[in-house]
């Protein structure tokens, strides 16, 4: 059964079609695709890790004033981002996918 998925899986990983796939996939190699990677899934994880509490109680505050639309809308993105601090999950992804950047 086992030597059956290890053929499997190197079937498919040798497959023409999953190796154009993966190379579609990979990010293009430009600043706007280092920046991509580092702003969007890096930077904010580590404000999360550092400032997520602050950020957190501060959004909190601002709930408790009547607030403008926009300014609930925000709140509540903060929130919703923040509240649970960082991700060790998010963090690797965005740490593999700069890894996979360079090579």
């Amino acid at each position: 059964m086992k030597h059956k998925i290890k053929t499997k899986i190197k079937q498919i990983t040798q497959h023409p079609r999953t190796q154009k796939v993966l190379v579609s996939l990979k990010p293009e190699k430009s600043v706007w695709g280092f920046l991509g990677i580092v702003l969007f899934l890096i930077v904010p994880e580590i404000i999360a890790f550092i400032w997520g509490v602050e950020i957190t109680a501060f959004a909190k505050a601002q709930t408790l004033l009547p607030p403008s639309f926009f300014e609930e809308q925000y709140c509540n993105l903060l929130l919703m981002l923040f509240e649970e601090g960082g991700s060790w999950l998010n963090l690797a992804i965005g740490a593999a996918l700069l890894i996979w950047f360079f090579f």
